[in-house]
């Protein structure tokens, strides 16, 4: 596994860890990766709306820095598998907290809106939230809300 170190000085960590994660589909295929191995297609249906082009990219980028695990099979057809390498757990781990708060966050905003927030009906924010993540699910979002 290589990491590519990207140029330029960093202000400060935050700076740097968003520059790893930065882009709207990032996070969200950590988010598929957390509880299980994935393929391409499988990714691709996890992730709503992402196209391939861009998850190959992200995915590239999210390999060369160290936080994905891209395994090739030599099989006929060949089959590849994405998962989450130690330094990928840790950033889902300290993504956590900031799934929490835009839980938090979006609940207190649907209550204000007048928006009512079903015991069945939630909003998965979760990188790395809860055991229930695989690659097949697809988040749940509170009426009138959108995704995140």
């Amino acid at each position: 596994m290589r990491i590519v170190r990207r140029p330029g000085a960093f202000v400060c960590g935050i700076d740097a860890a968003m520059d790893v994660i930065g882009g709207k589909w990032k996070v969200l295929i950590l988010w598929a990766l957390n509880e299980r191995t994935c393929r391409f297609g499988e990714l691709r249906r996890a992730v709503t709306g992402v196209t391939e082009k861009v998850l190959s990219s992200h995915l590239k980028e999210l390999e060369d820095d160290g936080i994905v695990h891209r395994e090739v099979y030599a099989e006929v057809p060949p089959r590849v598998e994405y998962s989450l390498t130690p330094l990928g757990l840790s950033l889902n781990a300290a993504l956590e907290p900031l799934g929490l708060w835009g839980r938090e966050h979006i609940y207190r905003g649907a209550e204000e809106a007048g928006v009512g927030v079903d015991a069945g009906v939630g909003l998965d924010t979760g990188v790395g939230v809860g055991a229930g993540a695989d690659c097949e699910a697809e988040p749940q979002v509170v009426a009138g809300l959108g995704r995140g």
